[in-house]
């Protein structure tokens, strides 16, 4: 008998190139976690995709929840695109 497999969770780590205001990104965004004093992370949960991503300052980013690579991506392009209309994300150019 064959193994069934099924994929349940994936988790990814982002890097997004820039600084992410977590305070005011606390404020804005809907479905927010940030307790800066127990976690450095804000905890975000997103309806569509279902997925938790934790973001940091440094514009790191850990993804979970999604079921398929499809959500990851796009959970991560949705979330890019909040954070720089919202202008929560800062980024520096490489010297």
């Amino acid at each position: 008998h064959e193994p069934i497999i099924e994929i349940q969770n994936i988790v990814a780590s982002i890097d997004l190139h820039g600084r992410i205001n977590l305070e005011q990104a606390a404020l804005k965004l809907e479905n927010t976690m940030y307790e800066p004093e127990q976690f450095p992370g804000l905890i975000y949960r997103m309806d569509s995709p279902k997925v938790v991503i934790l973001m940091f300052a440094s514009g790191k980013l850990v993804c979970t929840g999604a079921k398929t690579e499809k959500e990851v991506y796009e959970a991560v392009y949705k979330l890019k695109k909040i954070l720089e209309e919202n202008q929560l994300i800062t980024y520096t150019t490489a010297k």
